[in-house]
């Protein structure tokens, strides 16, 4: 019934002959679908009578101050004769900059290892610093033969992010004190899970491929010595092959994506969870059901799915007027999803540039070359020249409207070779360094359940038995 529930019923009634297609459990469900509407529906005038904050935003859309923390400051406005004015963009991890971080990497290997560790711990490592770090790191990164057979094998499906969630679950009943919540034992958690993220979510994917879509089974090893990019690229691809420039690339986007300040959803669902007191692997989990969603990490995939739409509709890609005619079409929910929304385009913080972007963007251009797609390229650098000011226009919006992230993150993992499948499970393997980090500052200076207030709007009525209902 919980998978009916969740919109599946279609395909199970399906599989079961001794029901029509229109039968009787099938209209028992629509019936209880009808009844959830009918009783749930509240009166949107009412949020604005109580003032409440949709979304923990204002009216403005700023986010409402719910918590403090040193990992990460997003910064979208500068200060002028005592005024806030739009300006670039500027994520800061530690207080460091994330462009200065990826400039001072200057071809250097384990930028992310370095990044993780700059979360983590409040600074950059020097030399001594990251060898030991990477030495623990390289401890950690492997999962054993019988966690692999038992658990990724089992039950595989195409939303790898539930095979890591569940993963992630059954890991509790490998630790040998999986409730400690102490510092130093959520840290070893913490370290443990961020090395076995990418093993899961490449194995499950392999497992996916092989029992779902009938292809050989190939498990590889991640290699003692090299980067999570490096290893990530070596069990991924078939003849576990990348040029220099691949790595470096998909080293730069795992550190755009580690980290995006306390209020973001997946981060603040580890804040939120980890306040009730309860286990890693818990709070990882819940962070990785928040990422899933379309909204939030499942942004890119959709992305790259409009994209898809576009290049099937605009015949001549560096026209212009045809690629401006058909985002209307878009925005007038006339094509693509009919949503009337312009994937990769605005943020809810950044105005004149989201610096991710800026970053991602530049590499993206590279990558584009030497994979032979500059023409693709093109198109995504003239859709969003051309979408950010219609959107503008059409929507009276007098915020700036800049692409965000997953603008060309999505096309970055095409150019690298990586499955669609495996878009929103690369983002959590970044984004679990920020989680983990997180939790570990909630632990050590808040200890204090986040409940916030629902106000109660529906009516009070006097109980009827049976007989009377």
């Amino acid at each position: 019934m919980e998978e009916l529930m969740n919109g599946l019923e279609n395909e199970i009634v399906k599989e079961m002959p001794d029901i029509d297609e229109m039968g009787e459990l099938r209209r028992d469900v629509e019936t209880l679908h009808v009844e959830l509407l009918k009783n749930h529906r509240i009166d949107p005038s009412l949020y604005e009578k109580y003032d409440v904050k949709r979304g923990l935003r204002d009216s403005a859309g700023k986010g409402v101050l719910t918590g403090l923390t040193e990992i990460s400051d997003v910064c979208a406005y500068a200060m002028e004769d005592g005024k806030k004015v739009p300006s670039d963009g500027n994520l800061y991890y530690q207080g460091v900059n994330v462009r200065e971080i990826v400039k001072g990497l200057k071809g250097r290997r384990f930028g992310f290892e370095e990044t993780i560790y700059l979360l983590m711990f409040g600074k950059l490592p020097n030399e001594k610093e990251l060898e030991m770090f990477l030495h623990v790191m390289f401890e950690m990164q492997h999962l054993g033969s019988r966690f692999v057979r038992d658990v990724v094998m089992k039950a595989s499906n195409s939303n790898i992010m539930n095979a890591l969630q569940r993963c992630v679950l059954t890991l509790y009943t490998y630790d040998s004190n999986p409730d400690d919540i102490s510092v130093r034992n959520v840290l070893r958690q913490s370290l443990e899970l961020i090395n076995k993220l990418p093993l899961i979510a490449v194995y499950s994917y392999r497992s996916y491929c092989h029992f779902r879509k009938d292809e050989t089974l190939m498990i590889r090893n991640p290699k003692r010595g090299l980067s999570m990019a490096e290893n990530i690229l070596l069990m991924l691809r078939p003849d576990g092959k990348y040029t220099e420039l691949e790595v470096k690339v998909l080293d730069i986007a795992l550190i755009l994506h580690a980290e995006h300040g306390g209020g973001n959803n997946s981060t603040f669902t580890t804040h939120v969870v980890t306040s009730s007191g309860t286990d890693t692997y818990s709070s990882v989990a819940a962070s990785i059901g928040s990422l899933k969603g379309s909204r939030h990490g499942g942004a890119n995939l959709k992305v790259q799915n409009m994209f898809k739409d576009i290049k099937e509709h605009v015949k001549d890609w560096s026209n212009q007027e045809q690629i401006a005619a058909y985002l209307n079409k878009i925005l007038d929910k006339e094509a693509f999803d009919h949503s009337g929304l312009i994937y990769g385009m605005g943020h809810a913080v950044y105005t004149l540039s989201d610096p991710r972007e800026v970053i991602l963007k530049d590499f993206a251009r590279k990558l584009a070359v030497e994979k032979g797609m500059t023409e693709e390229f093109s198109l995504y650098e003239t859709v969003e020249n051309i979408a950010g000011k219609l959107i503008m226009e059409r929507r009276k919006v007098f915020k700036n409207v800049c692409a965000n992230v997953d603008f060309y993150s999505g096309f970055v993992y095409t150019m690298l070779g990586i499955p669609e499948e495996l878009f929103t499970p690369i983002f959590a393997i970044s984004r679990i360094s920020g989680w983990c980090a997180h939790r570990l500052e909630e632990l050590i200076n808040a200890n204090k359940i986040i409940r916030p207030a629902y106000k109660y709007v529906g009516e009070h009525v006097d109980y009827n038995g049976m007989d009377n209902r």
